[in-house]
């Protein structure tokens, strides 16, 4: 695996955004997760510091920045650090629309 990277498996699971590491590979297997733009199906994808991650979550789109790879799965404040969702970042930033 590159230099800076982290299987895409790991991270999931790392940045609790899987319960656990094989439900973090079924996300993947099922083909639907993205990594900037390109259909993953490997769980051994790298997944680096800048990446957009795209999947489907509990009935919502997430769109993941990945800001730095985690070097456990540790607290949960610590696992938010590690990532940025711009669906609630581009929420927050539009504007209000006129009545």
């Amino acid at each position: 695996m590159a230099e800076g990277a982290l299987r895409l498996d790991k991270f999931l699971w790392f940045a609790r955004i899987a319960k656990t590491r094989t439900a973090a590979q079924a996300i993947v297997e099922k083909g639907r997760i993205r990594i900037d733009g390109r259909v993953i199906e490997r769980t051994s994808a790298p997944v680096k510091v800048g990446a957009v991650l795209t999947f489907a979550h509990n009935d919502h789109i997430r769109v993941l920045r990945v800001d730095s790879l985690p070097l456990r799965r540790g607290p949960a404040p610590e696992a938010a650090a590690c990532i940025t969702d711009l669906v609630a970042q581009s929420a927050v930033d539009a504007p209000s629309l006129p009545k």
